[in-house]
């Protein structure tokens, strides 16, 4: 059984996260558990989620990417972050739009993070050829 879609277009943050994620190399968008993903490829691993929230607590104007180490910590202490449910236990760290004023490029950078964490040896060699989202120029 297919879940409900749980988004719409007009959502914030959605347009300008689309923008970004679908500018890595083979990048592409697909809807799973009703919520918009952006993968690595077609039969790539997602990179980051859109909307996904904590047990009771939703954050539907939100990213969710993989962060290890020290980026995560320095993400967990941020007021604008939390541990999605479902997913913080493999890596991932949800970021709400809604908390802060949304600095895209940091954004840009933390899903370069992300992408870079799952996307193939071919895919980040392009990444490498051509630089990625995040040394561009966002508004």
């Amino acid at each position: 059984m297919a879940h409900p879609k749980m988004y719409d277009d007009g959502d914030f943050g959605l347009a300008p996260l689309r923008e970004l994620a679908l500018a890595f190399p083979e990048a592409l968008e697909k809807e799973a558990h009703g919520r918009p993903t952006f993968r690595a490829g077609e039969k790539g691993k997602i990179f980051a989620y859109f909307g996904q929230g904590q047990s009771g607590r939703p954050h539907p104007s939100s990213v969710q990417i993989l962060a290890f180490g020290s980026e995560r910590d320095a993400l967990l202490a941020d007021e604008r972050c939390y541990l999605p449910a479902y997913l913080a236990p493999a890596g991932w760290i949800g970021l709400d739009f809604a908390v802060a004023t949304v600095d895209w490029q940091e954004i840009a950078e933390l899903l370069d993070s992300s992408y870079q964490a799952i996307a193939s040896a071919r895919l980040l060699a392009k990444i490498d050829l051509a630089g990625g989202p995040a040394t561009s120029k966002q508004s």
